[in-house]
């Protein structure tokens, strides 16, 4: 149904006044703009003739949906919906009605929290639809997503399950092929990785031997190859994902070469597709930013986000999936780090501003993204020296947090804001503890892992134990080196130029700050810059070489410059005050810190 579209099929177009009721109905509700008053009028005129059973149930249906789509009258839509769905069931042959009415009542309930309700009503039409292959699918996979919205994953698996199967015995390989890829989706959410690598491999089985549209094979090819990519970058192995991720761009290549084709499939069970085009496309940049930000190419991070922002907001204007929202404010949360990596906190915090607001918009999304919320807060807070607040932060984000990859990178860098503060080591050595690389490190993630012999390593640094802290250095570069995590590398190599400066050991000092440097500026990365600079002026004045050591003091300075203009910039603008956010929904409105406010919202 076409946003409700009040059309007859032929068996009931006999009556004229029912033709005539219809047409004025669909007039009204395609107008400019469409007049759902006089639309609603046209079809409950339908019950002042007594009509049989097929169109009054066909007319609840149509009234139901009309109300939904169209208003805010839940409770009306709700009863014309329950009408469609008890009457429907008493007709034979009548599974277009039954169904439809099922899977939006069962939407509505959901809309108004009775997500109790839904459930029975979708397995009830499950059970009774199983002659019929393309409802039979729809509505599994319907009350799957249900289920994963609750986060009650197991019960979403057993079901795609179930339809992977149904798909097999009706002969559907492209549909058993996204129930599958969908529960190797959600296998992935629940980290069991054991059960993931057979369910993909028959994946990429069934997707290479299907042979049918060809945007559909593509989109599976694409659904596949994301699911892959996600799972090597969730594994922090960015250099191992680039074929994978190389594949992934030549097919959505592919894809937007291809023109739709109008022709149906001849198995009803093959009428599904994934996602849009356009959607795919705005994904697939979104992995892209995802693989740039771990690595360390920030540039094309940004070029990528550039242009995913863009290509979303043009969406938007169009659309008002709610997925859109999901990938805008997956962007900004890598382009946020992207910022205060390479020092532009003032754009970054407002650009967490720019994420509270979206989160405002939709309850599911905040809840969502909660705890990456206060992560990025606490980031910046650490990149504008508020330590207090960090920790306020990364506490507030570990509270919100199920997740174990981002409870590990809050953990490591709370850990990093007490080895800063240097008068918590208790609370520091429980902590370290927790994300000890040595033994049951808490998640795969290779990333992450060597992240933590980096802090290690640091720890150890500032209590002066400097072989240690060279031995767990030395694994963060073995680690780094192997998945081209440049950052790390590069955090790792002007630390162990630090830690040989302070030995005495100019040259070996020097071996490593100088690499250092051109893989900070590479990246780029300030804050490795500032440090490297610095180490460079003190080497060459300890070493005699008067005009290097110019150089890099006149470097140092600029850094700093460009540093302290910035912190002054993003401390003095209104959404600092996010900072001491730590409960609750976002604050909508900033004060400034000092003198007027700043805020657009102040000049309406």
């Amino acid at each position: 149904m076409a946003a409700a579209a009040v059309v007859a099929p032929q068996a009931e177009a006999s009556e004229s006044w029912y033709l005539a009721l219809l047409g004025f109905a669909e007039h009204f509700r395609t107008s400019s703009p469409p007049k759902i008053r006089l639309c609603v009028h046209c079809l409950q005129a339908v019950f002042q003739f007594k009509p049989p059973q097929r169109i009054e149930a066909r007319t609840h249906l149509q009234l139901g949906s009309v109300l939904y789509h169209h208003t805010k009258n839940s409770e009306l839509a709700r009863q014309h919906l329950e009408k469609a769905w008890f009457i429907s069931q008493q007709i034979p042959q009548f599974e277009d009605v039954k169904f439809e009415a099922a899977s939006l009542l069962s939407e509505l309930y959901c809309r108004e929290n009775s997500v109790d309700s839904a459930k029975p009503l979708l397995r009830k039409a499950i059970q009774i639809s199983q002659q019929t292959p393309y409802w039979h699918c729809r509505l599994l996979f319907q009350l799957a997503q249900l289920h994963t919205l609750e986060k009650d994953l197991v019960s979403a698996c057993d079901l795609l399950g179930v339809g992977a199967e149904y798909a097999r015995v009706v002969g559907s390989e492209y549909t058993r092929a996204l129930f599958l890829l969908s529960k190797g989706m959600l296998l992935l959410m629940e980290r069991k990785l054991q059960e993931v690598h057979p369910l993909l491999t028959l994946c990429g089985q069934i997707v290479e031997n299907w042979q049918g549209n060809p945007i559909q094979k593509e989109s599976l090819r694409v659904f596949f190859l994301v699911l892959q990519v996600t799972h090597y970058l969730d594994a922090g192995q960015v250099k191992s994902v680039k074929p994978c991720l190389k594949q992934l761009q030549q097919c959505i290549q592919t894809i937007s070469t291809l023109h739709d084709d109008e022709i149906l499939p001849s198995n009803p069970a093959d009428l599904f597709h994934w996602l849009p085009k356009e959607h795919m496309c705005v994904l697939v940049y979104l992995v892209t930013v995802m693989h740039s930000m771990q690595a360390g190419y920030l540039e094309k991070a940004q070029k990528y986000t550039d242009k995913a922002l863009m290509q979303l907001e043009k969406l938007k204007m169009l659309d008002s999936s709610p997925i859109l929202s999901s990938f805008q404010v997956i962007l900004l949360e890598h382009i946020i780090m992207c910022r205060l990596v390479t020092g532009h906190k003032a754009t970054a915090l407002q650009e967490i501003s720019q994420v509270c607001q979206l989160c405002q918009q939709s309850p599911r999304l905040f809840s969502n993204h909660a705890a990456q919320l206060h992560t990025l807060l606490g980031l910046y807070c650490i990149s504008v020296n508020c330590m207090d607040n960090a920790e306020a932060q990364f506490t507030t984000a570990l509270r919100l947090t199920t997740h174990q990859e981002l409870w590990t990178f809050i953990v490591t860098n709370l850990a990093s804001v007490y080895i800063r503060e240097g008068n918590r080591h208790q609370e520091l050595y429980s902590l370290l503890e927790r994300i000890n690389p040595d033994h049951n490190f808490p998640v795969s993630s290779h990333c992450l892992r060597a992240a933590a012999f980096y802090i290690r390593g640091l720890f150890s640094f500032f209590q002066g134990r400097y072989n240690e802290a060279k031995r767990f250095l030395r694994e963060t570069l073995k680690m780094s080196n192997a998945e081209d995590l440049n950052r790390l590398t590069a955090c790792s190599l002007v630390l162990l130029g630090h830690i040989f400066y302070v030995l005495g050991n100019h040259r070996e000092s020097n071996n490593m700050v100088v690499p250092a440097m051109q893989l900070a500026s590479k990246i780029p990365d300030m804050s490795v810059q500032l440090w490297s600079s610095a180490l460079l002026r003190d080497l060459n004045k300890a070493c005699g070489n008067t005009i290097d050591a110019h150089e890099a003091a006149q470097m140092h300075q600029n850094f700093s410059q460009q540093l302290l203009q910035d912190h002054i910039e993003a401390c003095s603008l209104p959404e600092h005050n996010l900072t001491t956010w730590t409960d609750g929904s976002p604050p909508v409105q900033f004060q400034a810190q000092n003198g007027p406010t700043t805020s657009l919202a102040s000049l309406l």
